[in-house]
């Protein structure tokens, strides 16, 4: 495979979760350790070799575009894609891939997440023209889970279910069928691609935070802050 230098960081949710501390700012911008999230997540794609990287914004979007700037500050370089209207988290890739140079497989990431995934090894396992994802398991609250794992091929049928975690690599040409601001969600595609037998999954086993949920926001910090 390829090497894996491009990511888009899904930046446009609006943090209900959050409440007072997304009210006027974006959820990218809420501090973990002393630095925004976004800044967490791109740090760790920049030490992966990732050095092109689409973040698609929406809530206090001009916000979140003056605190990036170029990405030079980081070690990569940046783009913005603004959304006029949310368009889900497929969708979001979609629009931004437009702005991404180069060819290849391409990383999509929470902006929200933050995790010590093995992003490089996730990248070697994508199959032709499919995906590879990240599972960990069921938190607290979602422990129905969401995908099936046998062997690296993830399923929807089975009993021993794992929770995507967010974080995801994609052969590019998976969006090739989607309109620009088509509405979709991510798990869609991940849906198609295992109909297809084109899906693997890696089951991480280290630190996982959706700083989106309060109580995982101050786990962080307690981790990352030492």
């Amino acid at each position: 495979m390829e090497q894996m230098d491009r990511a888009v960081i899904l930046a446009a949710g609006m943090g209900t979760r959050l409440k007072w501390m997304t009210s006027h700012r974006p959820k990218a911008l809420v501090r973990v350790a002393g630095e925004p999230a976004i800044v967490h997540v791109i740090r760790r794609l920049v030490a992966h070799g990732v050095r092109e990287i689409a973040v698609n914004a929406f809530h206090h979007a001009d916000q979140l575009a003056d605190y990036l700037g170029d990405g030079s500050k980081f070690g990569c370089h940046i783009c913005i894609s603004y959304e006029e209207a949310l368009l889900d988290s497929g969708g979001g890739v979609k629009k931004a891939l437009s702005m991404l140079p180069g060819s290849g497989p391409v990383l999509v990431h929470n902006c929200d997440v933050l995790a010590d995934i093995d992003i490089s090894r996730l990248a070697h396992m994508v199959p032709a023209g499919g995906c590879s994802i990240a599972l960990v398991d069921n938190p607290q609250h979602h422990q129905k889970g969401d995908f099936i794992l046998h062997g690296d091929d993830v399923s929807m049928s089975g009993y021993d279910r794992f929770t995507f975690a967010g974080v995801s690599v994609w052969d590019e040409s998976v969006f090739g069928h989607y309109e620009t601001d088509e509405v979709f969600s991510l798990a869609r595609s991940i849906r198609e691609m295992i109909a297809k037998g084109a899906c693997k999954g890696l089951v991480h086993h280290g630190y996982w935070f959706d700083i989106g949920r309060p109580c995982d926001l101050v786990k962080a910090n307690r981790l990352l802050g030492h």
